[in-house]
C-alpha cells in the first residue's frame, strides 16, 4: 500500500533525484519533496486522456497541479484524485473558470496508458475540462517526477510513494507541496489565491482591480469549510482611509495657520 507523507522539516539537496527509489524513505522523500520549491520544471511530451499529444509548456501562463498516480491503485489513488476534484472545484468557484488546470500524470509507464488514465478519470465522476490525466513514457515521466520532487518505489503490492501535489506557476516553476489523501482546502486553494492576486496586480484594469479586491477579501470560514467574502477587511481599510485622511486635512490646516 502507499505510505503517506510526514510533514517534516526538510533541510534538501539541490539537485532532482531520481524518482525511483529501490527502498522508500519517508523522511528522505520529503527532502526531495521540499528540495523541488523553486525549480523551473523541463518541458515533457505526455498523451492526455483523449489520446492527444500535450506539451506541459502548454500549460504556462497561468497555475498547474501536478498529481501523480498509478492507476492500479485500488484505494488511496482514488481516493486522493476524488478529494483533489473537490477541492480544485471550491478553487475554482473562488478563483473563477479556467483559473488554474490539473494534471493527474500516471507513473506506472507499463500500465498507466491513455486508455486506463481515462477509465481511472471515468471511474472517479465528472472533471473539469482544464483537468487532464497523462500518460508519458517513461523517461518523460521520470523527468517530471523528478522535476516536482515526487518519489516512490515498486513493491510486491504496487508501490510505495509520497501523496502530493504540486502547485506550479504561471511561469512553470514549483511554488508550493501540498501532502495526503485530505488536507485542508485552503492548503491548496490560498497558494493559487496568492499566485491569482500577482497576476492581478501586474494588469493594469479596473476589473482586474475589482477582482483583486474581491479575492484579496475572500477568506476560508472553518466552520463552513468554505471561502467567504469577509466585510469587515473592508470596513477596516475604509476606517483606515479615514483615519488617514483625517490626519492629513489636521496637519495641512495646522500648518496652514502656521505659514
Amino acid at each position: 500500500m502507499i505510505v503517506a507523507a510526514m510533514l517534516l522539516a526538510a533541510g534538501a539537496s539541490a539537485s532532482a533525484p531520481d524518482p525511483v527509489a529501490p527502498a522508500f524513505d519517508t523522511k528522505i522523500a520529503l527532502q526531495a519533496s521540499q528540495a523541488a520549491i523553486g525549480r523551473r520544471l523541463p518541458d515533457i511530451t505526455f498523451t492526455n486522456q483523449g489520446g492527444k499529444l500535450r506539451k506541459l509548456k502548454e500549460f504556462r501562463g497561468r497555475p498547474l497541479v501536478i498529481s501523480p498516480v498509478y492507476t492500479s491503485c485500488f484505494g488511496v489513488c482514488p481516493t486522493t484524485t476524488t478529494y483533489l476534484r473537490q477541492v480544485a472545484e471550491m478553487g475554482r468557484a473562488l478563483l473563477g473558470p479556467g483559473s488554474f488546470s490539473v494534471l493527474t500524470i500516471g507513473f506506472d509507464t507499463a500500465n498507466d496508458t491513455p486508455g486506463r488514465m481515462r477509465e481511472f478519470a471515468a471511474a472517479r465522476g465528472v472533471f473539469s475540462p482544464d483537468w487532464e490525466f497523462g500518460s508519458a513514457d517513461e523517461v518523460a515521466a521520470r523527468t517530471l517526477l523528478a522535476g516536482v520532487g515526487f518519489t516512490y518505489a515498486p513493491t510486491p503490492r504496487g508501490f510505495d510513494h509520497m501523496i502530493q501535489a504540486t502547485i506550479v506557476d504561471a511561469d512553470g516553476v514549483v511554488y508550493r507541496q501540498v501532502y495526503g489523501q485530505e488536507f485542508e482546502p485552503r492548503q491548496l486553494i490560498d497558494p493559487l489565491k496568492r499566485l491569482a492576486l500577482g497576476q492581478l496586480a501586474r494588469e493594469d484594469t479596473l476589473e482586474a482591480m475589482i477582482d483583486g479586491v474581491r479575492l484579496f477579501c475572500t477568506v476560508f470560514d472553518p466552520k463552513s469549510g468554505r471561502y467567504k467574502f469577509d466585510w469587515s477587511i473592508v470596513l477596516s481599510f475604509m476606517i483606515g482611509v479615514l483615519c488617514f485622511t483625517g490626519v492629513a486635512v489636521f496637519l495641512w490646516r495646522s500648518w496652514r495657520q502656521k505659514s
